[in-house]
């Protein structure tokens, strides 16, 4: 049995043929030029049909992970701040267009389930995913099951506040959010927080709003001055909101994703001390790691959800 797992992105969507395996076996990725609704739906339509017309087997239902916040019971997006979308109805629209059970939920949560069925939280019970992009979206598994909460809103673990006197302010409104902080955008303000200090580095030469996540962490692993000083307040912050999500949830396993993550042992290695000399309440025992699916978890959790008709319930 196959099913079509969506990935719909700020800038594009990404739609799948995934097996029951937890394979991709075919996608189709369109730009999404226009994200006004009544284009988007448009060209997130033409991306399903992409995959479903080349489908050799029959399709049985869509998955589709949203950015925003999501009514699970109708599919509707209620509010996507991404899109500027108010109350569309995303599930419906798919639905008729389609002719078979469409499934709508945040794009984190579906991530989050993709990597526990499929990648490094597979066979843990009670799990984390985190993703250190542009913000830190993720989610929770307790249990086996996925956290959903009160109307489906569980697992913003990026806006708990852990510098609330002295952070970043968040684009939320709050000051100290670990998004603010430990995001691969909160690992930038660091650097350019404390470039004055660093008179000569090479960081910030010439155009300091090109700097990226990556150039930093990649001078601090070769001993560069700045970008260790700057990776090293960065890790105290993601350290101090890990050791808080364990407190929380006390998981088998937190797995780290998105750009940051992508520094593998040099990232790993630092936090895990950090974490371990945080976590004073709460037995440590929990893994922390690199998710394994990357950019991937999202459709397949996505084509996840339409195959155990979980999260969302069908808009038939």
């Amino acid at each position: 049995m196959k099913t079509i797992g969506v990935d719909l992105g700020g800038s594009h969507v990404l739609a799948t043929i995934v097996d029951d395996d937890g394979r991709i076996v075919d996608r189709a990725e369109h730009e999404i030029a226009d994200r006004t609704f009544a284009v988007a739906i448009e060209t997130i339509g033409t991306a399903i049909e992409d995959v479903r017309r080349r489908a050799k087997d029959a399709v049985t239902a869509i998955g589709l992970g949203s950015p925003g916040s999501v009514d699970l019971s109708t599919g509707t997006v209620k509010y996507s701040p991404n899109f500027g979308w108010h109350d569309v109805p995303l599930g419906t629209r798919l639905c008729e267009r389609f002719d078979m059970p469409v499934f709508i939920a945040n794009d984190a949560q579906c991530a989050t389930l993709g990597e526990h069925a499929y990648g490094m939280g597979r066979g843990t019970a009670n799990f984390v995913l985190l993703t250190l992009g542009t913000g830190i979206g993720g989610g929770i598994v307790a249990g086996g099951s996925l956290l959903v909460g009160n109307n489906a809103a569980a697992g913003e673990i990026g806006h708990h506040q852990i510098r609330a006197t002295d952070g970043f302010d968040c684009n939320c409104g709050k000051v100290g959010c670990f998004e603010a902080q430990a995001s691969a955008t909160g690992l930038i303000r660091h650097a350019l927080a404390i470039a004055h200090s660093f008179p000569r580095s090479t960081l910030v030469r010439g155009k300091p709003e090109k700097l990226g996540s990556k150039a930093i962490s990649t001078a601090a692993e070769a001993g560069d001055p700045h970008g260790r000083a700057a990776w090293n307040r960065y890790v105290d912050d993601l350290a101090r909101g890990l050791a808080n999500v364990i407190a929380f949830v006390n998981p088998e396993m937190i797995a780290l994703g998105g750009g940051v993550a992508a520094a593998g042992d040099f990232l790993l290695s630092a936090v895990r001390v950090k974490v371990d000399e945080l976590t004073t309440v709460t037995p440590l025992g929990t893994r922390i790691v690199a998710a394994s699916l990357g950019n991937d978890a999202g459709p397949i959790g996505a084509a996840t959800m339409a195959r155990r008709r979980g999260l969302t319930a069908a808009t038939t």
